[in-house]
């Protein structure tokens, strides 16, 4: 398991910035974030079930909380606060963060909605 060796939150831009053990570092928004969250309420309980997060543009985090030695609860402005970020997560999330953001636009075009900011 890949750990992080940084991981701060930088509330003017709403990004999360985090550094992994073998250097990979990546910036992402707290919408992302948010709209990938690993929670039930996000994920759904099984393959399909996943459920299109709208109207996130402007989401915050208010907290982060470790769990362990293995994630990170991320609390955000709206509420939400089920999700764990295990380690391995965020690193899929740091990696794929190009493909998993297009695929995103590209459903919530799909969906009919259009977001707040380009």
């Amino acid at each position: 398991m890949i750990r992080p060796t940084e991981l701060r939150y930088i509330k003017k831009t709403n990004i999360l910035s985090i550094t992994f053990e073998d250097g990979y570092s990546s910036n992402m928004t707290s919408e992302y974030l948010r709209c990938f969250s690993p929670s039930a309420e996000v994920k759904g309980h099984g393959p399909g079930q996943e459920k299109l997060q709208i109207n996130k543009e402007d989401v915050a985090i208010d907290k982060l909380e470790p769990v362990g030695n293995y994630a990170v609860r991320i609390i955000f402005d709206d509420g939400h606060d089920t999700g764990l970020y295990s380690w391995e997560h965020l690193y899929n999330l740091c990696k794929n963060y190009k493909d998993n953001w297009h695929n995103y636009l590209e459903r919530l075009k799909e969906a009919g909605h259009t977001r707040k900011k380009p």
